[in-house]
C-alpha cells in the first residue's frame, strides 16, 4: 500500500510539474480580444473533427474556425494554415476546415492545408520545417494553445495564441481536462527526448 501510495504520489508531482511549466512558457502570448493581439502574417488553425462521437457538430472546431475568420477580417493575419489529420481518403480535416472558413467569407487563396497535422507536435514543427514560418498566431482554445505555444518554443518558432471560445459542458470538462493535463505530459517529454513529425515533405510557401 506504502508502494502505491508513493507513486500516485509522485505521478501527481509529475503532472503538477510539466502543467506548470508548459503553462508558465504561453504566459504573456495568449490572447482573447481580437483588437489587441499583435499582427502575424500568418495563423495557424489548429485541426480537430468536425462533428463528435455522437455525430453532432462539434463545438470546438466551430468555435475555432470563427475564430480564425474573424482575426483574417481584423487584419490581423493575411494567411491560414489548416492542419489536420488525413490519414484516410475518408477523413480529411483540413479540407473541412477550409470549406468552413470559405463559408465565413475566407478566400480560398489565402488558406493553405497541412495534411499531415496527425498531432499539436507535428503541426507546430511543420509549421516551421515545411511551410517556413518563423513567426505565427495559433488559433485553438486555450488549453491547446498553451500546448502549441510550448512546442513552438522549443522549436524556434515565434508563437502567440488566439484563444478561441471554449466549450461550456460540466458533463465533459472532468474527463477533458484530465486528458489535456495528461497531454502536457506528454508534449514535455516529446521535446524532451527530440520527438520529430511523422511526417516532414517538400517545402510549401505561403504567400508570394
Amino acid at each position: 500500500m506504502w508502494s502505491l501510495g508513493i507513486c500516485i504520489v509522485a505521478m501527481a508531482i509529475v503532472v503538477g510539474v510539466c502543467n506548470r511549466k508548459v503553462n508558465k512558457c504561453a504566459e504573456g502570448r495568449m490572447y482573447q480580444n481580437v483588437t489587441e493581439i499583435p499582427y502575424r502574417r500568418v495563423g495557424l488553425v489548429l485541426g480537430t473533427t468536425p462533428v463528435n462521437a455522437k455525430g453532432n457538430p462539434n463545438l470546438y472546431y466551430r468555435y475555432r474556425m470563427e475564430a480564425a475568420a474573424q482575426l483574417y477580417h481584423a487584419g490581423k493575419v493575411s494567411y491560414l494554415i489548416v492542419s489536420g489529420d488525413n490519414h484516410i481518403r475518408e477523413y480529411n480535416e483540413p479540407e473541412c476546415m477550409r470549406q468552413s472558413l470559405i463559408a465565413l467569407g475566407v478566400p480560398d487563396s489565402v488558406i493553405y492545408s497541412d495534411f499531415a497535422g496527425f498531432r499539436t507536435f507535428d503541426s507546430m514543427v511543420r509549421c516551421k520545417e515545411v511551410f517556413g514560418q518563423d513567426s505565427v498566431t495559433v488559433i485553438s482554445q486555450r488549453w491547446h494553445n498553451q500546448r502549441a505555444v510550448y512546442i513552438a518554443q522549443h522549436k524556434g518558432l515565434d508563437a502567440i495564441a488566439f484563444n478561441a471560445n471554449d466549450v461550456d459542458m460540466k458533463w465533459w470538462y472532468v474527463k477533458s481536462r484530465t486528458r489535456e493535463m495528461l497531454a502536457k505530459v506528454k508534449v514535455v517529454l516529446d521535446v524532451a527526448f527530440g520527438k520529430q513529425p511523422k511526417f516532414l515533405g517538400e517545402p510549401i510557401t505561403v504567400g508570394v
